[in-house]
């Protein structure tokens, strides 16, 4: 009987090894075809442009809408909100850009967010918790942070640097499939013909196997990094951009405090959306699309200093 589960073992062994071996000849083929195909390096870099533009544009439009259909928005009537939208009329003059609507919704949590934007009118949506827990100034503010995303198209870039990292990811397995496939191949079927599957890891190829796939995990976490960095300086960006605007930095900086004081909430899929972030140590600052609250309060207040020293006037309405 131990010699039967050990030729069962080895037929294993032998087929996982075969199957692997034959997974990185159809990978090398078609890579060799590409290959005796290729464009020249311009045009390549034309197509890979292309293809990374059409699948950011595709998924920015069905992720807005898939957003606003789960949050089950409702538009807010001018009538109901006449000296908010005139603020927003004025700041999207400043901006040039079209005045967004303005959405309400159910959000769990008071916040804000912008939405769309690109070949048409961006939209801003405000939970409805914000009409009570605003004045119509820090509400103002809020929404002015919102149209700066919309002006920089910020959404978009950064659904575009996603869908880049994506195209990247596809070219760099590609290129690093056969080794993968050939790797895993060797150190599964080896350990199946020698009787301990378990232990593929520890095997040379394994190793190999587990360096390549690390490494290639590790570049690809050191730009998502990037990508969440630049996401954070962005949040700054739109922070200067609507105290420019309103010429209230203080406004922004309160309504920013009382969004953190009444949201206490759990991560979600909408969290990189939403206007304020959450300070949890080193790691969940680095990991986060928002800078810590305490930090953009502190920046505006100095902001509004500066400009008191600087005997800038306030805007007013």
């Amino acid at each position: 009987m131990r010699w039967v589960l050990r030729g069962l073992m080895v037929v294993v062994g032998v087929v996982t090894l075969g199957i692997y071996l034959a997974a990185a000849y159809v990978v090398v083929v078609l890579a060799q075809s590409l290959w005796a195909e290729r464009p020249s390096l311009s045009t390549f870099a034309l197509y890979t442009a292309v293809v990374t533009l059409t699948f950011a544009f595709l998924s920015y439009r069905v992720g807005t809408a898939q957003i606003l259909r789960e949050l089950r928005v409702w538009p807010l009537p001018d009538s109901r909100a006449q000296p908010l939208y005139r603020r927003l009329a004025a700041y999207g003059d400043r901006m040039d850009i079209d005045r967004p609507d303005v959405l309400v919704a159910e959000m769990g949590q008071p916040n804000a967010l912008a939405l769309g934007g690109v070949l048409g009118r961006g939209h801003v949506v405000v939970d409805r918790r914000l009409f009570r827990l605003l004045t119509l100034e820090e509400l103002s503010a809020i929404c002015a942070h919102e149209l700066a995303h919309i002006e920089r198209k910020d959404t978009f870039v950064q659904t575009l640097g996603y869908s880049l990292l994506q195209t990247l990811s596809g070219l760099v397995f590609l290129v690093l499939a056969p080794v993968l496939f050939v790797g895993a191949g060797l150190a599964r079927g080896v350990a199946w013909i020698r009787g301990r599957p378990g232990a593929w890891t520890r095997t040379l190829p394994g190793r190999l196997h587990r360096a390549v796939a690390g490494a290639v995990s590790l570049a690809f976490f050191a730009v998502t990094l990037a990508l969440l960095a630049h996401s954070r300086r962005r949040e700054f960006a739109a922070d200067d951009r609507a105290a420019a605007v309103t010429g209230n930095p203080l406004a922004l900086a309160r309504a920013l405090r009382k969004i953190e004081r009444a949201s206490e909430r759990p991560w979600s899929l909408l969290s990189p959306l939403y206007v304020e972030g959450e300070d949890e140590g080193p790691l969940r600052r680095m990991l986060s699309t928002h800078p810590d609250t305490d930090e953009r309060v502190e920046r505006l207040q100095q902001r509004a200093e500066r400009e008191q020293v600087a005997g800038r006037p306030r805007i007013r309405r």
